[in-house]
């Protein structure tokens, strides 16, 4: 007897994969495989996509740098890809300076998805901080001078996953940063939000039957996107970057719906990419300091930022040799210390 067929999924292995990790911009995000029937979204009307990185008025000169000279390592183009084609969030974590941040922002240049909305976490930070903000003490006082009412849209901004969850036609960038330094309910506070890629604005819907749309400004400042009843679903899922400094334990429940990359510091090879990429070609003074950050690194924590800040002195300063050195050890305190077994 034969067995019932399977449903058709679309086989594309040729478009594998999308973000190569080259750096060089591209339009490969149009040539993205349906998502998955469990997370595909129909949210509208539909928006046109942003201004891509290149355009120097859509994001500051650093972040195109960051960006540019980002060098993604084999599993983290698998990840990356993994996460776009599943539509999930990818949680990268990592010692501060593995380009955790970066990442998101390679990305963003290399597929064209427009300027990244950043997120940063504090202690303080609640869900709805990253949806909206509602300035009701603003509304107040246009009340009061008016005889009417002022419309309630021009009192409301979107946050970053506010504005990354608009009906896209192709998907923003989130970086969601830090989110280890975040309230323990925060995570378990994102899962419905990510995982049905909607959310509400209640102010909106309550004055919904006389207020059908609302323009509201994006986290990015942008045109205004139109708003229906209040509600709001994404059509691209947004590229999502949560980054993490693994100071603490996230809940299974958050764990099993991100795709997890975990960064390492860079060995030694890897390390004179890095520097080529930001400083040019490699001399004496530069390699002698790489060696130098990988000796200290069995008894530390070090970001690779500490590294090519010295060797950007070295060769700028004009300092004799025996300062240079100095300056570089200096530039390069551990940021914490590994345990010595022999101190317990």
């Amino acid at each position: 007897m034969s067995s019932p067929s399977s449903p058709s999924l679309p086989s594309s292995p040729s478009l594998w994969p999308v973000f190569t990790g080259s750096g060089r911009p591209h339009d490969g995000i149009a040539a993205l495989p349906p998502p998955p029937p469990w997370r595909a979204f129909n949210g509208g009307p539909v928006l046109e996509p942003p201004r891509h990185d290149e355009d120097p008025d859509a994001v500051s000169p650093d972040r195109v740098h960051r960006a540019r000279t980002y060098r993604a390592t084999e599993k983290a183009v698998q990840l990356v890809n993994a996460a776009l084609y599943l539509r999930r969030p990818l949680l990268v974590t990592g010692p501060p300076g593995s380009g955790k941040s970066s990442l998101a922002y390679a990305v963003a240049r290399e597929l064209r998805l427009g300027p990244v909305l950043r997120w940063n976490i504090t202690s303080r930070t609640t869900l709805g901080d990253g949806l909206y903000q509602y300035d009701a003490l603003s509304r107040l006082y246009a009340a009061g001078r008016e005889p009417r009412d002022g419309d309630i849209a021009d009192h409301l901004r979107l946050g970053p996953l506010g504005t990354a969850l608009l009906p896209y036609e192709r998907p923003r960038v989130l970086l969601i940063d830090e989110i280890d330094k975040g309230d323990l309910d925060l995570p378990n506070d994102l899962l419905n939000v990510l995982e049905e890629g909607q959310y509400e604005i209640p102010e909106l819907v309550r004055v919904a039957r006389s207020h059908t749309t609302a323009g509201l400004m994006t986290a990015d400042a942008q045109d205004r996107a139109e708003v229906r009843g209040g509600r709001v679903r994404c059509r691209a899922f947004p590229f999502t970057v949560l980054t993490s400094n693994g100071e603490r334990e996230f809940p299974p429940a958050f764990l099993r719906r991100c795709v997890t990359l975990q960064l390492r510091q860079p060995a030694a090879e890897e390390l004179e990419d890095i520097v080529r990429a930001h400083l040019g070609e490699l001399d004496g003074d530069a390699r002698r300091l790489i060696r130098m950050f990988l000796g200290r690194g069995s008894d530390g924590e070090l970001a690779t930022d500490q590294l090519l800040n010295a060797i950007y002195l070295t060769r700028t300063s004009g300092l004799d040799a025996a300062s240079r050195e100095e300056l570089a050890e200096s530039l390069m305190p551990y940021l914490s210390r590994s345990t010595d077994p022999d101190e317990f």
